[in-house]
This record gives C-alpha cells, structure tokens and sequence, in this order.
C-alpha cells in the first residue's frame, strides 16, 4: 500500500510540475517583450538633461528666454505665461497636432494673451520652413523663439538656399584660362 500512495504521489507532482512549468515559460514568452520595451521606453533622450547641472543650465536657460521676451515686447504677448502657451501652440501647429493646439489656444485666451501675436509668430515661421532642419533637435524651438521675439522678421535668401552649406574655396572652373577654345580632349589611354 504504501508503494501505491507513493507512486500516486510522484503522478500528481510530476503532472504539477509539468504545467507549472509550461505556464512559466507561456508567461516568459509574454512578459519578455513587454519588459523589453518598457526597458527601451526608460532609457534618457539623446537630448534630456541627465545631471543635475545639465537640469539647471536648461531651466537657466529657459528663464533667459522669458526675460529676453519680456524685455522685447511690450504688452501681454511678453507675459511668461503667454510666452509659454503662446510658443507651444505655434509648435503644436507647426507639428500639425492642431487639436492639442487649439486646447492649449484655448488657455492662451483665457489668460488673457493677444492671439494675433500667435498667428504673427505662424506667419513668420513658414517664412523660415525651409530653414528649419528637422534632425537638429532645437532647430524648431529656436526659430519659433526667434519669431516670437520678432513676428516681422524675415530670412535671409542664402539661408534659405543652403542652410548649413558652407561657400566653395574656389571653384576649379575659375582658376582655367579662358581663351575662348574648347577645351582639348584628353588622349587615350593605350589598350
């Protein structure tokens, strides 16, 4: 008898471990990816401040560029809360995100910010589009600062053409006299 409840015992544990053990490994199989994605999701921004110098240095800076507006424009536009929303709306548009735009259009106006100041500042953005390099991380932040500060400003033509083209030396065509023959071919290479 007791051979019995032993061999009974050792099935029913043998059958438990068998699908415990396949019930791990289907909840592995699951968990893994999500794992590995949130892990993916965690990891910093190529461009987010990691130390707390880089933190203040950032906020540093962003309270300049309140101060600046604040001292470049007269009336509620030069408001840091106006400055704030006002900003972030012409990127939500720029972005073409215009339902979270006109949302934070919204508090814009509610704060009692001019929202031709908004439109001003759009104006002169698509004026710069081209200028604009959507792979420089604060390229657009800086152009819709530029435009918040000044909405009449205008870009330069060679901005416009090349960016970040630096000008040729000296072309090689230039430095050839010019006798007013064509030039001579050049001879054959012997086979």
């Amino acid at each position: 008898m007791g051979r019995l409840v032993f061999g009974f015992q050792s099935v029913v544990m043998r059958r438990l471990a068998t699908s415990a053990f396949a019930v791990l490994l289907g909840a592995s199989a699951v968990i893994a990816p999500v794992t590995i994605a949130l892990a993916q999701d965690q990891k910093p921004a190529a461009n987010a401040p990691t130390t707390p110098a880089d933190v203040a240095r950032e906020g540093q800076k962003r309270a300049d560029e309140f101060v600046e507006a604040t001292q470049a424009i007269n009336g509620p536009a030069g408001n840091p809360e106006c400055v704030w929303l006002g900003r972030r709306v012409v990127v939500l548009m720029w972005r073409d995100d215009l339902d979270t735009a006109f949302r934070h259009l919204d508090l814009y106006d509610r704060f009692g910010c001019p929202g031709g100041h908004v439109q001003a500042t759009f104006r002169c953005l698509v004026k710069f589009g081209p200028a604009i390099d959507p792979k420089v991380a604060d390229s657009l932040n800086r152009h819709v600062h530029a435009c918040w500060i000044n909405p009449n400003a205008t870009p330069q033509p060679a901005a416009l053409s090349q960016p970040a083209a630096p000008a040729p030396a000296a072309p090689a065509a230039q430095s050839a006299p010019t006798d007013g023959k064509p030039d001579a071919k050049p001879a054959e290479a012997p086979k």
